[in-house]
């Protein structure tokens, strides 16, 4: 009996943050609804109080590089078959009165073309068994890689993610790209990455490619890619998104063992609304050894 009025006292705030209008409420709600996750938003957050925007070298010849990297053919035998599904992703999230690019998933984005190309050509030229990746959204990357999965004939996707916690409104927007035919090759593991991705790790026991398109702080970015890293095996390959910030270069600095390039990203947007001329960019590491 003694524990029946904090049960009551629980449910009137929870009643109360339900019904408050506008941001503050959305992060009441939120913060009620998942704590835990909510905290570690946070302190992510704060830690953002330390980046600082980095003017990368961009690698226009990243394409035909990174081809070199994996030991496929250039030109890319799968130019045509990438352009063909690239459109029909977009065809079939305007069916569903979705946008397709930056800030369309909140203040979030789905993968650009010339990340989800690479994407593609790394699975394709790969043939992994394991691909993990980090954020999902409308699943742009995540249908890219299970497209290249399944024509590969074997492989599988592990995505954390996150929906949006201050939006739940779009949460029914999560995956939309992956069609049902697809999804026997994919594992959605819900949560953010600082809570499931050591875990997965551990589990999987090997990675063969690991994608980064989660919390882009540099306190996240380098958890994320610090852990990948030490899973990914000789000739694993780490695409990382939105290196804006100091993240990946340290890591680049700080790891041995691999080969690396800075792309520009394939939307054109560049300056307007970034800290730095080169911030809409993505990274690519290859571990060359243990």
């Amino acid at each position: 009996m003694a524990d029946a009025p904090s049960g009551n006292r629980l449910r009137r705030i929870m009643a109360k943050a339900r019904g408050l209008p506008g941001s503050v409420g959305r992060v009441i709600r939120a913060a009620v609804d998942d704590p835990t996750e909510v905290a570690l938003y946070v302190v992510e957050r704060i830690s953002e109080r330390r980046p600082h925007a980095v003017g990368y070298v961009i690698d226009d010849a990243w394409d035909e590089h990174l081809h070199g990297l994996l030991g496929a053919p250039w030109p890319c035998p799968e130019d045509a078959a990438f352009e063909k599904l690239w459109s029909e992703i977009a065809q079939g999230l305007a069916a569903s009165s979705l946008e397709l690019g930056r800030f369309s998933y909140g203040q979030f984005s789905d993968a650009d073309p010339s990340l989800a190309r690479a994407a593609w050509c790394t699975v394709r030229h790969l043939m992994p068994l394991v691909v993990v990746e980090t954020g999902v959204a409308k699943g742009i990357t995540s249908r890219v890689v299970l497209e290249a999965l399944e024509r590969n004939g074997r492989g599988h996707l592990w995505s954390i993610d996150l929906p949006h916690l201050f939006e739940p409104s779009i949460h029914v927007q999560t995956g939309a790209a992956v069609p049902p035919a697809l999804r026997h090759r994919w594992t959605y593991v819900h949560g953010s990455s600082r809570r499931r991705l050591p875990g997965l790790l551990r589990e999987l026991g090997a990675v063969e490619i690991f994608v980064h398109d989660s919390l882009h702080t540099v306190r996240n970015m380098r958890f994320e890619m610090d852990y990948a890293w030490r899973a990914l095996g000789p000739g694993g390959v780490m695409i990382v998104d939105d290196v804006y910030n100091q993240a990946f270069r340290e890591f680049v600095e700080d790891t041995s063992a691999s080969s690396s390039m800075v792309c520009r990203s394939g939307d054109g947007m560049l300056g307007a609304t970034c800290p730095s001329d080169l911030c809409w960019a993505f990274g690519i590491a290859s571990k060359t050894s243990n």
